[in-house]
């Protein structure tokens, strides 16, 4: 998950405001970042938008 995670940590407050405007089912605490817990943070996006964590993965990736 290199990519990924770094995407998370380096640009987390950019990365979020995409994925709220792209899945507007995520609220604020769905998105709260906690280094370390980049998996429980995918998941909680994968529970709201009914993706898969691939998929949510490849989309952070595409920034």
């Amino acid at each position: 998950m290199g990519s990924t995670t770094d995407k998370i940590k380096g640009n987390w407050n950019q990365l979020k405001g995409k994925l709220k405007q792209e899945y507007g089912s995520l609220t604020e605490n769905d998105l709260t970042y906690v280094e370390g817990k980049e998996d429980e943070l995918l998941g909680r996006i994968q529970e709201k938008t009914g993706k898969t964590k691939e998929e949510i993965k490849e989309y952070i990736d595409s920034f």
